[in-house]
């Protein structure tokens, strides 16, 4: 009987690992390895797709300061971090830019909450708008439908391979061209984006830099992995018909 019980968990254990890779295969956030900055190391995870180019985010969060010092926070860590990419990933970053602040897309101060104005919720054209909307499937505090209603499970709920992602408000590197006085910010609590006065100190800095990431093909399962996972399968099947005869 022991025998038996253990092909039946041998087989679920193949069957599983089949469908957990499939579903990996999915995924557009990835986390690829850590950077040590101030001698302790953060995750680095890569977003293949935010608003059509490849993004390489740092997991780590400085601490509320004005757009000026965070804009040169974002620039300092240009040679200042060591990488430790996992084995089977290379980055090929964007030579025209280093670190920075996550961008937004300018325009004339607009509220709404379908997602298609400059301020307020379910604005995804802006790298944190699209990475906690579209990437991290949180929820804002309005919702587009029914149209301009409080939906309950709004707010950073989601963090995937983020550890020091808070739910607070982070300036983003892009002034508001209307008002010079100001920049275009998000707020993580609730899902809104709105511009605010650049002299705010408690504004928090997350950074980003642009890259492609390239990861060596994985081994092509030999057909007869697929055979006899399939014949294990139809033996189960079998297996446990008989037995309940």
């Amino acid at each position: 009987m022991g025998t038996h019980k253990q092909m039946i968990k041998g087989i679920l254990a193949a069957a599983a690992l089949v469908v957990a890779v499939a579903g990996t295969a999915q995924a557009t956030l990835t986390t690829i390895g850590t950077a040590t900055y101030n001698n302790s190391n953060y995750n680095l995870i890569y977003d293949d797709d935010n608003n059509g180019h490849g993004l390489v985010w740092l997991d780590y969060t400085n601490g509320g300061a004005t757009w000026n010092n965070q804009v040169a926070w974002a620039n300092s860590l240009n040679g200042a971090l060591t990488y430790n990419l996992y084995a089977g990933y290379s980055v090929n970053w964007d030579a025209a830019s280093g670190w920075r602040l996550p961008n937004t897309v300018d325009g004339l101060y607009v509220y709404g909450y379908d997602g298609t104005t400059t301020a307020g919720y379910n604005i995804t054209s802006s790298e944190l708008g699209h990475l906690y909307y579209t990437e991290l499937g949180n929820k804002g505090y309005l919702s587009t439908s029914p149209a301009y209603q409080y939906q309950s499970g709004y707010g950073l709920k989601n963090t995937y391979g983020f550890d020091h992602l808070q739910p607070y408000w982070y300036w983003s590197g892009t002034e508001y061209a209307s008002n010079p006085t100001a920049a275009w910010c998000f707020v993580t609590y609730d899902g809104g984006q709105y511009a605010g006065y650049k002299g705010y100190t408690d504004g928090l800095g997350l950074a980003v830099r642009s890259g492609q990431v390239v990861q060596e093909a994985a081994p092509v399962p030999e057909p007869s992995t697929f055979i006899l996972l399939g014949a294990g399968l139809g033996g189960l099947a079998l297996y446990c018909r008989k037995q309940k005869k």
